[in-house]
């Protein structure tokens, strides 16, 4: 469950920190003070997108950080090994908002994704806002509430895996078939392009070795003359070449190396070099010799170098990719000329892909009928203590047509509602006046989380349209929610709050330059003068304030009795 919040520069609340225990406990307050903020800042630290708005006029950033104790939590903490994530007993959510709009995320001091932040916040906490009777008449919204009711997100989310593989394996057939429409003209252009290809025949490297010859035999010329000029100047001519001058150093110095031993080096030396021009020479002259400056040659060459560069302009590609131009479309003929095995193949994952879709489909529709019937009579059961008595609540499952099938099933889900007896049941949001949708959408709220798993439920405003003995029963609702799991509840009606294990009341200061948002925890007298505040608004009386004091007795007499009544049965 939810231990506590700390909020730092988060719209109007300069730093708050609000310690909460099990059972119901509800937020009051003058309007504007900052309730519907504190729940705001629980859906940020649960990974809802924020915005640099969000933060203290004046200040850098916002910081919200939640703890939430995970002992009894069995979905939360494996979520939390299987990340790496896990820590004791405990789970502390943080999240810092920057006036330059960026966000960042922390789970247990480790740094994570709001993806990441949503998943673990869904385990752990459900916030239902007060607009939520305005979203009812959806279906989408109907649908999910049903499934939710029933157990059956998890079987929603395995059918709407099934519809997309289903749906991708499909369309990858329809475009098979496409293609198979003008096969014949494709198969005969792949032919072609392919037979020209192998025709040329290019090999790897060979572009760059026809362009290197042309330029040597454009160039045969100035090396010619180069070899010839190098040969004289180091072996050919008949006085002063190289390897002549070299020799006789060598022969100079032989007879002195016996007075000086330090000259066997400088002679060794000279050695070499004369044995290192010859080989010079002899390389040089095997190169004059090999020049070829046939015409024929050159004229080949152009002739090669054009039709691999043509070739690679009609393909719009450099001429070096022309080898992998040739594996690519030698891999689509051999596609092309299996397309029937492999329409075949397909065929048969597609079928199997929509009958895995329509057995989970199937499953998910049955447990749908159950669900729908049981959520129709627990509302109908509450609709008499919300002010409705004599109304029906239905839920319709309407089947599509195997041709229409959604990611979300087989069946469309419709609520219905007959509000006064003799009247049909008729589309919820056609009949239902404004206050008539807010009951329901409460009666529904409280129904459909009494069968969820989540610890944690908050109820921001819902109660808003309904009053007197109404708000009563409305409270004693949240009461008994209360008994399975932790209730927070933002509320401007007397009878809920007094309702409450729990009282916090939230207040707005101000000095004239700025505003702050602070929550205190009120006990016996001081519920008394905020219930009575509540009741009386700007004037309180001394009736005013037995009659708080009434509402809370009563309350509490109330609770004592329910509990005794759950120790006989026990």
């Amino acid at each position: 469950m939810l231990t506590s919040l700390q909020v730092r520069n988060f719209a109007i609340v300069d730093e708050v920190e609000v310690d909460f225990e099990a059972g119901m406990t509800v937020l009051t307050g003058e309007t504007g003070a900052g309730k519907s903020i504190l729940v705001d800042a629980l859906a940020l630290v649960l990974g809802e997108r924020g915005s640099a708005g969000l933060v203290r006029e004046g200040t850098e950033r916002a910081d919200i950080s939640a703890q939430f104790d995970v002992r009894k939590l069995e979905h939360a903490r494996e979520w939390l090994i299987e990340q790496a994530l896990d820590s004791d007993d405990d789970c502390v959510l943080r999240r810092v908002i920057g006036a330059d709009g960026r966000s960042r995320a922390f789970v247990n001091g480790t740094a994570t994704n709001l993806q990441g932040l949503k998943q673990l916040g869904e385990l752990l906490l459900d916030i239902h806002g007060q607009h939520f009777h305005q979203s009812l008449a959806r279906r989408d919204v109907q649908r999910e509430l049903l499934d939710h009711f029933g157990g059956l997100t998890a079987q929603a989310r395995k059918t709407a895996v099934t519809f997309d593989d289903w749906q991708t394996l499909a369309e990858e057939l329809r475009e098979l078939e496409n293609s198979n429409s003008d096969k014949a003209a494709r198969l005969e252009l792949l032919e072609f392009q392919i037979r020209e290809l192998d025709g040329l025949d290019a090999s790897d490297g060979e572009l760059e070795a026809l362009q290197h010859e042309r330029e040597k035999l454009l160039n045969s010329g100035r090396i010619a003359d180069g070899l010839a000029n190098a040969l004289q100047q180091i072996y050919e001519a008949e006085q002063q070449n190289a390897h002549q001058l070299l020799a006789r150093a060598q022969q100079t110095l032989e007879p002195l190396v016996e007075f000086d031993t330090r000259l066997a080096t400088a002679r060794g030396l000279l050695a070499e070099a004369v044995i290192q021009v010859a080989e010079a020479a002899d390389q040089l002259q095997r190169c004059a010799e090999d020049l070829d400056a046939d015409p024929a040659r050159r004229e080949w060459i152009e002739d090669r170098l054009d039709a691999i560069k043509t070739i690679a302009r009609k393909h719009k590609l450099e001429p070096t990719e022309l080898a992998t131009l040739r594996v690519r479309l030698g891999a689509e003929l051999e596609s092309l000329q299996n397309i029937e095995q492999r329409g075949a193949e397909l065929a048969s994952k597609t079928q199997q892909a929509a009958e895995k879709f329509r057995d989970a489909a199937a499953i998910l529709g049955k447990g749908r009928q159950k669900a729908a019937k049981k959520l129709a009579q627990n509302v109908t059961n509450a609709m008499a203590d919300l002010g409705m008595p004599g109304g029906v609540f239905e839920v319709r499952l309407s089947a599509r047509a195997d041709d229409a099938a959604r990611a979300y099933g087989m069946e469309d889900v419709e609520y219905l509602i007959s509000a006064n007896p003799g009247q049909s049941p008729q589309p919820l949001a056609k009949i239902a006046s404004g206050g008539e949708l807010s009951r329901m959408s409460l009666a529904i709220q409280v129904i459909v989380s009494d069968g969820s798993s989540i610890p944690t439920m908050i109820f921001d405003e819902v109660d808003s349209g309904v009053g007197g003995g109404i708000a009563e029963m409305v409270g004693r609702r949240l009461g008994e929610l209360a008994n399975s799991r932790q209730v927070l509840c933002v509320t401007h009606l007397p009878q809920v709050a007094s309702q409450a294990h729990h009282h916090l009341r939230v207040n707005k200061l101000t000095d004239g330059k700025s505003t702050r948002t602070t929550v205190g925890v009120l006990k016996n007298g001081e519920r008394v003068e905020e219930l009575a505040r509540m009741l009386g608004g700007v004037e309180i009386t001394g009736r005013t304030r037995e009659h708080a004091a009434e509402m809370l007795e009563r309350a509490g007499n109330k609770s004592k009795k329910k509990k005794k009544r759950a120790a006989k049965r026990a």
